[in-house]
C-alpha cells in the first residue's frame, strides 16, 4: 500500500509541475491559444494520482497485488509517462511552431499513441486482477459479527 501512496503522491507533483510549466511557459512566449500541454496536468493527477489513490484502497479492501502486478505496474508508468511526455512535446512545438516536417509530426502522434496503449491494456490487466481479487472475497465465508 505504501507504494501506492508513494506513486499517487509522485503523480500529484508531477502534475503541479506540468500545470506550472504550461501556465510560465506560454504566458512567457505569449501563446493564447490552445495547446497540449493543457493537457499534461489533468492527465497526471487523473491517471496518476487519482488512480493510485483508488488502487491503495482497493489493496487494502481485496488484496489484489500478485506476482504479476510489478509488471503491469511498469507498463502503466511506462504509458503514463510516455503519453505526457509527447503531450508536452507536442505543446511545445505548438507554442514555439517550429515547422515540423509531416513525418516529426506523425512521430509525435505516434509515440503518444503507443504511450495510450500501454496506459489502457496495462489499467485493463489491472482491473482485471482487482476483479479476480473481488470474486475470491465474494467467495468467502462471511465472518459473523455479534453485538452486545
Amino acid at each position: 500500500m505504501k507504494r501506492y501512496m508513494n506513486m499517487a503522491l509522485m503523480y500529484a507533483v508531477f502534475a503541479m509541475v506540468g500545470g506550472v510549466f504550461y501556465r510560465e511557459f506560454t504566458k512567457f512566449n505569449g501563446f493564447t491559444q490552445k495547446t497540449a500541454l493543457s493537457v499534461v496536468h489533468t492527465h497526471y493527477f487523473l491517471l496518476g494520482m487519482v488512480f493510485f489513490l483508488l488502487l491503495l484502497l482497493l489493496e487494502k479492501n481485496f488484496s489484489f497485488t500478485g506476482a504479476k502486478t510489478g509488471k503491469v505496474l511498469a507498463a502503466y508508468h511506462t504509458g503514463l509517462n510516455l503519453t505526457a511526455v509527447m503531450l508536452a512535446v507536442r505543446g511545445v512545438t505548438q507554442v514555439l511552431a517550429p515547422g515540423l516536417s509531416h513525418g516529426m509530426d506523425r512521430a509525435i502522434s505516434g509515440i503518444a499513441g503507443i504511450g495510450h496503449i500501454l496506459l489502457g491494456v496495462s489499467m485493463i490487466l489491472l482491473l482485471e486482477q482487482v476483479r479476480r481479487s473481488i470474486s475470491a472475497a465474494d467467495k468467502q465465508p462471511k465472518k459473523v459479527v455479534k453485538s452486545n
